[in-house]
C-alpha cells in the first residue's frame, strides 16, 4: 500500500482487545478505533488504513457509529509503539492513496514502521510554531530488543536535513540533525498542532518513525554494488567497469579531491 503521510483525521481508540475470538479479531490482538467517519465513506473489508504511521487491514467496520476494527500481528507490535497505545488515546488516520486521484502533499509512504523514537525535547519557535526532538536509540539496542534484526541497517542513517521523516504517520520535513547524539528534529506549524496527535505527546513518549523509503532503496543498490565488486577484487577478477561504479567512482574522486584542495594538500 502507498499512502503520503497527509492525515485526514484524528480518531480515538475504543478498544483494545488482547485475545479477539471474533470473527474481525481472529483470536489475536484488535484494536478498534471510532471517531473515524472521515476515513470510512469508501472502506471495504481487508482495506488499508494508516493509523498513527502503522499500515492495518479493516477487518470489521460500522460506517454509521464511525468506528472499524484491525488485527494486529505481534511483529506489528515488537517494532512499534503500539503497546504503549490506551484507550482514549488519539491516533493518526490516512485511507491509502487512489491511483491518480490522490495528490501526493507529503512522501511517499507505506506505513511499515522502522522504529519507535523517543520525544526527548519539545520548544516554542516563535510566533506560533513547536519544534520537537527525537532521539534514535543505538543499533545494537534496537537489535537486542528485537525491533530490528541483524541484517538491518541503522535507521539514522536515513535521516538527513531537509529530508523527509513519518512520524505517526505523519510526513515531515528534518529541520536538524545531531548524529553524535543521534537526535533529529521536526517542526509543526499550527495547522499540523491541530490536526494530528504529534503535539498531545509527552516527553519520553515513543513515536513511530518510518524513514524515506527512496533513500532505503539507494542504499540497496550500492551496498550490492559493493559488495559485488569486492567479490569480483577478491577472486582476482577485473572485467569492465559498471555504469553505476564508474559514477560512485567519479563522485568519490571528485569528493575527495575537494577536501584535499580545501585542505591545502594539492594545489587548487
Amino acid at each position: 500500500m502507498v499512502f503520503t503521510g497527509i492525515v485526514e483525521c484524528m480518531g480515538t481508540i475504543s478498544s483494545i482487545v488482547e485475545s479477539d475470538n471474533t470473527w474481525g479479531g481472529g483470536n489475536g490482538l484488535s484494536v478498534t478505533i471510532a471517531d473515524a467517519a472521515t476515513v470510512l465513506p469508501d472502506v471495504n473489508l481487508g482495506d488499508s488504513i494508516m493509523v498513527s504511521g502503522v499500515c492495518v487491514t479493516v477487518t470489521e467496520f460500522d460506517i454509521a457509529a464511525g468506528t472499524f476494527k484491525v488485527g494486529i500481528a505481534p511483529e506489528t507490535v515488537r517494532r512499534t509503539n503500539l503497546g504503549q497505545w490506551k484507550v482514549g488515546g488519539k491516533v493518526n488516520l490516512e485511507r491509502a492513496m487512489l491511483a491518480g486521484k490522490t495528490r501526493l502533499g507529503g512522501h511517499v509512504v507505506q506505513g511499515h514502521v522502522d522504529c519507535p523514537v523517543t520525544l526527548v525535547s519539545r520548544r516554542p519557535d516563535p510566533p506560533n510554531s513547536i519544534v520537537l526532538r527525537f532521539h534514535i536509540a543505538p543499533l545494537k539496542d534496537l537489535i537486542s530488543s528485537n525491533v530490528l534484526s541483524a541484517t538491518d541497517s541503522d535507521p539514522l542513517q536515513f535521516v538527513t536535513s531537509k529530508g523527509y521523516v513519518c512520524l505517526n504517520g505523519t510526513s515531515l520535513t528534518v529541520t536538524n540533525v545531531d548524529r553524535d547524539a543521534r537526535c533529529f528534529e521536526v517542526m509543526l506549524i499550527a495547522y499540523t498542532q491541530q490536526h494530528v496527535n504529534l503535539p498531545l505527546a509527552a516527553v519520553n513518549d515513543q513515536i513511530n518513525l518510518e524513514v524515506d523509503e527512496l533513500s532505503k532503496y539507494v542504499e540497496s543498490v550500492v551496498r550490492a554494488f559493493v559488495d559485488n565488486e569486492s567479490v569480483a577484487a577478491a577472486s582476482g577478477e577485473n572485467g569492465s567497469e559498471s555504469a553505476l561504479g564508474g559514477l560512485i567512482k567519479r563522485l568519490v574522486d571528485e569528493a575527495v579531491d575537494k577536501k584535499l584542495k580545501a585542505a591545502g594538500i594539492v594545489p587548487k
